[in-house]
């Protein structure tokens, strides 16, 4: 609905829900005020039931961004941008969104660009690159945009 899907079904079915974003051609129902100087949106589902199911109770897109600041590790719980509150409107606490002992966690999704028919490029390496393109590559013959 919100973008243009260029890859098989089973390509998402195996990436999401998960630690990946994907980032396709944004459709012309999305709003361009959310991402207007770029054609592309990213997009993400989750493996946290609690985010899963506030997205499902929304009737449109959710815009979301890390609660940490630019640069800095990924916050798992609430407490740990305790900092930023004062700047926040609304803080939802639905527990921790990742083992809080594991360094990967910290490192965010993987975000991958596959809005080039047939190649894939990696925008962050995140927490799941390696199994991220082994599927790519492997199993639907994307190869790296710089090839």
């Amino acid at each position: 609905r919100y973008c243009h899907v260029n890859v098989p079904d089973e390509l998402l079915r195996d990436l999401l829900p998960g630690p990946v974003t994907l980032v396709l051609q944004r459709s012309e129902e999305l709003n361009k005020d959310l991402n207007p100087f770029t054609s592309l949106v990213g997009v993400r589902i989750p493996n946290h039931s609690f985010m899963r199911d506030l997205a499902r109770a929304c009737s449109g897109p959710l815009a979301l961004t890390s609660a940490n600041i630019s640069s800095k590790g990924s916050t798992l719980t609430v407490s740990e941008f305790q900092d930023l509150w004062p700047q926040l409107s609304l803080i939802v606490d639905g527990g921790p969104i990742g083992d809080i002992w594991s360094p990967e966690c910290r490192l965010g999704s993987t975000v991958v660009d596959l809005s080039v028919s047939g190649k894939f490029s990696i925008i962050r390496p995140g927490c799941a690159l390696t199994p991220t393109v082994e599927i790519l590559r492997q199993k639907y013959g994307l190869v790296p945009e710089s090839s």
